[in-house]
């Protein structure tokens, strides 16, 4: 995993979404599909947060325009102290679990992890804290009722 998969995943897959598709291909994998990669996997997921925050594209209305805090505060003002600002940043702003966003200082201070890393040391934290819900004994019952009516054929 390098900058390039990451560059060839972001294309292939913001294009679609933008497109507005239904599907996003290729979740986790490399190689041209023949490999999945956990660290891939959550990845992927992050570039697809991103995607559909910006398939949503921008709201301008009389409220997110902000005629008024614009003519108030002029501009040479600071915007970034007005509750319009910060109302609406919140709901605007990109957040990311793997993609760092640190300061560069800041960074090396913590060990100079790239994203892969980040993304192995996520993994290995789901494997070890996650514990999915078992399925319910009806849903259970349905899988074992379609997988003999298939074995049968």
């Amino acid at each position: 995993m390098d900058v390039q998969i990451g560059h060839e995943k972001t294309l292939t897959g913001l294009m679609p979404a933008l497109a507005r598709t239904s599907l996003i291909y290729g979740m986790g994998m490399m190689d041209m599909g023949m490999a999945v990669s956990y660290e891939q996997l959550l990845m992927d997921a992050e570039f697809v947060r991103m995607f559909k925050r910006a398939e949503q594209g921008i709201k301008v209305d009389e409220d997110t325009i902000g005629l008024d805090v614009i003519a108030a505060v002029g501009p040479a003002g600071n915007y970034l102290n007005q509750r319009h600002t910060l109302k609406h940043m919140r709901r605007e702003i990109s957040t990311a679990k793997l993609i760092d966003r640190k300061s560069y200082s800041l960074w090396e201070k913590e060990g100079c992890m790239d994203i892969v890393q980040r993304a192995n040391r996520e993994a290995k934290r789901i494997f070890a804290e996650h514990w999915p819900e078992p399925l319910a004994p009806e849903i259970l019952e349905k899988i074992d009722s379609i997988i003999k009516e298939a074995e049968m054929k």
